[in-house]
């Protein structure tokens, strides 16, 4: 089954081209375009894509206010927000509006396409420059607590390729395992730190304590020496 996606995008031209590569794209199906949040509030609910991809800098109401309101209408439609705004705070405010991911307008095609699978698949996927600024936010936080260690030695690779701002796919390739196998994973390691996004879980990736994270990595280095 195809995965159907609406646009909301106020330029015509970036709109029409999104709009031609998802129907041009096997498993894909662009079921709507709008060039406000207005239309989209009216049209998006009663046909609930699986997808949305949002433009933050709309005319009238801004992107983040419709995915806010959006979705109390349609919890299981994710939200990426697709914009040339790599600023902190815009990052959060989509992402605490309901937004699942944040690509950059300049992400390759078939890099977005993965992340529309991605985001379809649980996934929270961003480009590198947002994980990077996502990662910087948390640079001064205050050190996480144990739970960090419940993680095995797999899981810990894993998140340690998140906040590296790598996407899930990149992450298989790095690890030589299945994109099912880093989803598990990652489910795990929500799980086991209790939280709900990658967001969340890179920051308390992030909150160790440094010797914790140089063991962390030395382990994983040993790891891929054993693997090759």
């Amino acid at each position: 089954m195809s995965i159907s996606v609406s646009i909301v995008e106020d330029d015509p031209g970036v709109r029409s081209t999104l709009a031609k590569l998802i129907n041009s794209s096997a498993g894909f199906k662009c079921v709507s375009d709008h060039g406000s949040a207005e239309s989209a509030l009216e049209e998006i609910p009663r046909l609930k894509p699986n997808v949305t991809l949002m433009d933050i800098n709309l005319p009238g109401l801004s992107g983040v206010e419709c995915v806010r309101r959006l979705k109390p209408l349609l919890p299981g439609t994710q939200v990426i927000m697709l914009t040339v705004y790599q600023n902190t705070e815009h990052i959060f405010n989509a992402l605490a509006a309901g937004a699942t991911g944040y690509m950059l307008k300049q992400t390759p095609p078939a890099e977005l396409l993965v992340a529309i699978k991605e985001v379809n698949a649980g996934g929270s996927p961003m480009s590198s420059h947002i994980a990077r600024k996502i990662v910087q936010s948390f640079q001064q936080s205050a050190p996480a607590s144990k739970e960090m260690e419940t993680l095995s030695q797999r899981e810990a690779e894993v998140l340690e390729l998140l906040a590296k701002g790598f996407l899930y796919k990149e992450i298989a390739d790095n690890m030589s395992v299945t994109y099912a196998t880093v989803h598990t994973h990652i489910r795990h390691i929500y799980e086991k730190l209790h939280v709900r996004s990658r967001t969340e879980a890179v920051a308390k990736h992030l909150n160790q304590p440094r010797a914790t994270r140089d063991l962390a990595e030395a382990n994983r280095a040993t790891g891929e020496r054993g693997r090759r």
